[in-house]
Parts: structure tokens; C-alpha cells; sequence
């Protein structure tokens, strides 16, 4: 079995645990602060309606995270597409969102054929595919429309202490898999963008303390301490080092806005 059959063997066994833990109320909070912060001042917005309708492809899309963040933000209809290699939650999905297109496809094996997006939106999926990222970019480079943007939300590191902490983790946490999951050097995964001729918009780093404590609930529980108001707290705090310096070298996760350039390294409509 290779690493990319094993991560999918294993995601599956968790699929069903993940779903549920990620219901929880302050892992729902800390996400609805997290994204509203990256995306209240983006041109995607309700305030500053560009389109009418948005093709969206939301790959490795879980239960459709992707989808609910954009509804929230955009102001506009979404034709959404998304698709998961994990049955499970496929399942969920249709069950739940009937409306949506959703598949079972592996994204190591993706290929766009003649459809277009606007906006590509990934949440955490590239470190479960770690050494096949570059040609996954490569291949959803190919179904973006030149101006359209690419949302990335990754497990990264920027320091040995950070990256030390997340491989013992890797190892004793039976939610990981250790030998197929890896989290990205910052500078790593923006050169793998930059190399598929994507200009950087923004970039924030949210994996702070409140990261740490609400943003995966699967993975520890024990972590979930409070309610709603010291989540708020915490995550005041953090924010005051989303874009600075100090946020960057300690945080465990970035997230990205890209914009595809056109095929002569110019960006169509600037954000």
C-alpha cells in the first residue's frame, strides 16, 4: 500500500470521530473569528460584490467547510463542487446539503477536464498528501480562471520547536499518521504556490493559543477548556500577532489568499 492508500485507509477509520468533534461549540467559534477576520476586508465579499455567481471548487472538502465559509462571506450565489476521497463524508455531505455536488475522487489523481473556477478554496488537506502537493497544485492551477484567487489553510511550521512539538505529536496521537501526514515549512509551501505562477494577496498566521486549544478537538480534547467567552478572549490576543513577525515564527498554521496570474505573470484583476 503507498503513503497516499494509507493516509486514505486511515483518514477513514477517524472520519466518522473528526466529523463529530468538530461540532463542538468553541471549535465553531474560533473558526466563524478566524475566518471572519482573513475575509472582511477581501473584494469577495458582501460589501463589495464583484459577481453575481462564483464557480467554486473546494478539494479534499471534508463536510463542506469550504462552502459554509463562502456562503457567509460572498454575497453572491456559489455553483459549488467538492469532492473527498473519505466515503464517509461524501455521505454526510449529500445527506445533509442535497443541493451540493459532491464526489468521491482522490485528489492525487484529479484532472479538471474542461471546467472553470473562480475561486479554489483547500482547508487543511495538502499535508495529508505531502509529497504529491506540487502536482496537485500544478493540476488545480490548470482548472482556475486567470485572477481567480486560491484560499489555503495549513498545518505550518517556521521554527525547530514548533516543528519538534508537531512531529512527537505525528507520533503518539493516533488521529495522525505519522508516516503519510507532514505540515509544511512556511517558506516551503509558499515557493510551491509561487512555482504554479500564483501571486500572494494575504497571508495571516492564526495558529496560536487559541488554535492550539479549540481548532482540533479530534485531536485533543483535554485542550477544550471554558466556553465561548474565553475563546473570544484568546483569540483578541492572537490576532494582535496574525501578521506580524512573532505570529509568523510561532504559529502552527497560515492562511493564504493567491491569485493566479495569466499565462505572462500579470495578474488580470488585482484583489
Amino acid at each position: 500500500m503507498d503513503k497516499n492508500e494509507k493516509q486514505k485507509a486511515h483518514f477513514e477509520t477517524i472520519a466518522r470521530k473528526y466529523l463529530n468533534a468538530r461540532q463542538n461549540e468553541n471549535h465553531q467559534l474560533l473558526k466563524k473569528l478566524i475566518w471572519n477576520e482573513f475575509l472582511k476586508s477581501k473584494i469577495i465579499n458582501k460589501n463589495n460584490e464583484k459577481k453575481k455567481c462564483y464557480a467554486v471548487l473546494e478539494p479534499m472538502c471534508g463536510y463542506a467547510e469550504g462552502y459554509d465559509i463562502l456562503v457567509s462571506h460572498l454575497g453572491s450565489e456559489i455553483k459549488y463542487t467538492g469532492f473527498d476521497s473519505s466515503e464517509t463524508l461524501v455521505k454526510y455531505v449529500r445527506l445533509h446539503n442535497p443541493w451540493l455536488e459532491v464526489n468521491i475522487k482522490d485528489i492525487t489523481k484529479f484532472e479538471g477536464g474542461c471546467a472553470k473556477y473562480d475561486i479554489i478554496i483547500l482547508i487543511g488537506g495538502l499535508h495529508h498528501v505531502f509529497e504529491y502537493s506540487n502536482k496537485i497544485l500544478e493540476n488545480l492551477s490548470e482548472v482556475l480562471n486567470p485572477g481567480g484567487v486560491f484560499i489555503n489553510f495549513e498545518p505550518t511550521d517556521n521554527n525547530r520547536l514548533v516543528r519538534k512539538i508537531r512531529n512527537i505529536i505525528y507520533k503518539k496521537n493516533n488521529l495522525f499518521d505519522h508516516e503519510t501526514e507532514k505540515a509544511f515549512k512556511l517558506t516551503q509551501l509558499n515557493q510551491l504556490f509561487e512555482a504554479n505562477n500564483y501571486r500572494l494577496v494575504d497571508q495571516i498566521y492564526p495558529g496560536l493559543l487559541s488554535y492550539i486549544l479549540y481548532y482540533n478537538p479530534d485531536a485533543f480534547p483535554y485542550l477544550n477548556l471554558g466556553g465561548k467567552a474565553l475563546v473570544e478572549i484568546l483569540f483578541n490576543l492572537d490576532k494582535k500577532f496574525f501578521r506580524n513577525w512573532i505570529g509568523q515564527k510561532f504559529s502552527f498554521a497560515t492562511l493564504s489568499m493567491w491569485q493566479k496570474e495569466n499565462e505572462h505573470g500579470r495578474v488580470t484583476n488585482k484583489i
